[in-house]
This record gives C-alpha cells, structure tokens and sequence, in this order.
C-alpha cells in the first residue's frame, strides 16, 4: 500500500473555521483559532509517525477513552471497552454505538472485517481539547471535540460524522487516495458517501427517504443551519450571518482551483468534494431502492479499484466499468447520465443512446456526423479503458496473493 497520504482528515472545513474568526463574539472567534491551532499542530504529528503505522490487530474491538478536555491523548482514561456495560456518559454511548453502526455496516454490507479489512482496533477519544469544533481522524484513531457550545456542539452526536471519519481509514488501506485536489476531493467524497450510507443502513432508509445531510447534528439549535454538507444540493446545506454560505461546487463548470497548501484547503479538498457527490446521489435516486445496495456496491469496488492519484475522470469511468461487471444495463445508465449531470462524460458513452437490441442504455458513442474515423476512435478509447481497469484488477490480485 502507499503511504502518501500524511493529512489529518477533519470533519470540518477550514473555510468554515476561517469564517468563524471573523465573528463579533469573541468566544466564538477564539474556539475557531484554538481548532485551526491545533489541528495544524496535531497534522505535523501525523507526518512524523504515520508512515510507520500499519494498523492494530484486535478482532474490531472498541474502546472509548475519555480526554477530560486534554489535548494529550495518553492521558486520557478507558471509559467503555468492547463487552462493557453503557457508560453514564452519553458522548462515550454515542461514539461506542457508532463504531459498532460503521463496523456492523461494512462487515454485512461489504464483508470488510474493519477499516483495514484485517480486524483493526476501533479506539475512540472523546471530550478532546477545550471548545474543539472538529472530529478527525488521524491514521490510528478517532477523536471527538465537544463543540464551542454556541455553533457546534458535541461532534459525536452524528452517526455519519462517525462513520465519515472511520471510512478515511477504509480509503487509506485501500486506494490510500492523495488529500491533494481532486484525488483528495475524491477521498473526502468517498467518505460522505459511505458515512451517508451507514446513517442509511442503520434508519432502514430507501435513497428516496434519506435527507443525503451530513452533519445535521452537529449544530446547535440556535444555527440556522442544516449541516455541513449537502450531498443532495452541494453549495445549498447553510446560508447565514455566523458560516456564511455554504461553498461546496456541485458542477465541474464550478470547479475551484486553490493552491495545495493548508490554507488553500489542499487544492479545494472540501470544496470540490461536493462533484463526485452529487453524482453519487444521482446515480443512488435513479436505480432506486437502498442506496447500500447496488450504488454502494459500486462505488466501494470502484475505491478498491482506484489507486492514490485516481482523478474524477477515472473514478468515474470505473463506476461505469463495475456497474456493467456487477449489475447491468439500468445501473450502467444510472452512472453514466449522474456523471453527466455533473459535467463529466465517461470515456467513450453516449448518454440515453440506444443498445442494439433496441433497450435504452449507454453503448459506445456512435457516429452522429457521418464521421467513421470518430466513431471508431471513441470505440477505441472504450475498450482501452475497460483493458486498463482489467489490468489494475488482475495486478490488485497478484498482489494479495
């Protein structure tokens, strides 16, 4: 597996944290510092052991630990292990249970024993820091901040957050996505998309009834505010005085180009995210039923497909290419025209085109101009991309041999 990925992988955008220090209470101003502080402290941490650390055998056993708002993790103290009774306290309950959710979700689902998909030790701290507006997980573990109080309040209180984070480990021990522009998106992608179907899982909701909101819990009831994303409406989950308006891009026609430094949010990770999905979200309502099911499905064979540096363009060819080898033409259709509403064409496939045997369905682009010579060569390009995806699955299985 590569190991470059060195990012720590935050729940909450730095933009809205920036946002935060320019509000006229100073509470509100100083908890936002203190994050952003932190945060760039604890990422140069990661850099220095994450290339060493491989993961903690341990049957997928929890244990929650209590950070008694200490920013020092090997103070904190053992609250709940993994057959132990429930805690009084509600945030070591709420962290426990959704480890077991996330866990439970990509065991059935997925057949995945774990983030690491080798039984990996799911350790939670929760009560970190003092005001710490952030979730975040740092390669090894799970940390949980109580919130501000006043815009944030305790992060464990969503189940997707949870399972948001936990999926960055299932990312990192397979395609280990770069958090750098659009592989990074895609990394922050994939783990909206999974913490959304773990919500979804557990609540027994079809795609139709599902809100697609991730973080709806995590703001207190005076924030007009309806999460920190939309995976439905990308750029549309809050508008107000305190976080201003929500700057997700949910069309490549609205793509950001920042630098990949930390303040440019490492080339728009969090921005751009809101692309791959919205097409997720696209595909999910138009095969219908359980978005776990054969979205699901696709996307998570499509991440063990990808590799670090997996681009937009590639992921979603891929999609295409496993909805085929898995399903069928309706799923096939579903990912071709989600891409397309969100400006990008999987290689070679006309949208809404008609099969042969007169059912609708992509098929490779035909000739709509008389041009032979076109048509052969999007022809081509189709079947170079389905070799490549082939290649990369026939090397991903010498390799675990």
């Amino acid at each position: 597996m590569s190991q470059s990925c060195r990012c720590l992988n935050c729940i909450t955008p730095p933009y809205l944290l920036k946002q935060l220090l320019e509000s006229k209470d100073r509470n509100i101003r100083d908890a936002a510092l203190n994050t952003l502080l932190t945060t760039a402290r604890l990422r140069g941490e990661r850099s220095v052991w994450a290339a060493t650390f491989s993961g903690a055998p341990g049957a997928a056993q929890r244990t929650i630990f209590d950070c008694r708002n200490s920013s020092f993790l090997p103070t904190a103290g053992v609250m709940r292990k993994e057959e132990d009774a429930p805690s009084p306290d509600k945030t070591v309950n709420a962290a426990f249970d959704g480890f077991g959710a996330t866990r439970d979700f990509y065991d059935k689902v997925f057949n995945r024993d774990s983030v690491d998909g080798k039984g990996m030790r799911l350790d939670g701290y929760v009560h970190y820091g003092s005001d710490f507006n952030n979730a975040f997980w740092d390669g090894r573990e799970m940390v949980f901040g109580d919130g501000d109080g006043v815009i944030f309040t305790d992060f464990t209180l969503s189940l997707d957050v949870i399972a948001h984070e936990l999926t960055h480990g299932v990312t990192e021990f397979t395609a280990n996505l770069e958090y750098h522009k659009q592989s990074g998106a895609l990394n922050e992608s994939i783990s909206d998309v999974f913490g959304s179907l773990v919500k979804q899982w557990s609540l027994g909701q079809t795609a139709a009834e599902a809100n697609w909101l991730i973080g709806e819990d995590i703001f207190t009831p005076d924030i007009g505010a309806d999460a920190l994303r939309s995976m439905k409406d990308p750029g549309h989950a809050y508008n107000n005085p305190q976080l201003g308006k929500d700057q997700q891009s949910d069309h490549m026609d609205r793509f950001v180009v920042l630098p990949d430094t930390e303040p440019g949010d490492w080339g728009g990770v969090h921005y751009n995210s809101g692309i791959p999905n919205k097409a997720f979200y696209l595909t999910a309502i138009a095969i219908g039923g359980n978005a776990w099911e054969a979205p699901g499905h696709i996307w998570y064979e499509s991440l063990l497909a990808s590799n670090d540096r997996t681009q937009f363009q590639e992921f979603a060819d891929t999609t295409y290419a496993k909805a085929g080898q898995l399903y069928g033409n309706v799923e096939q259709q579903a990912v071709v025209e989600a891409w397309s509403q969100v400006g990008i064409r999987i290689t070679g496939v006309a949208v809404g085109a008609r099969n042969p045997n007169g059912k609708t369905g992509p098929i490779v682009v035909p000739s709509t101009n008389g041009d032979t010579l076109s048509a052969l060569a999007d022809q081509i390009e189709a079947i170079a991309a389905q070799v490549k995806l082939l290649s990369r699955d026939v090397k991903s299985l010498k390799d675990k041999r």
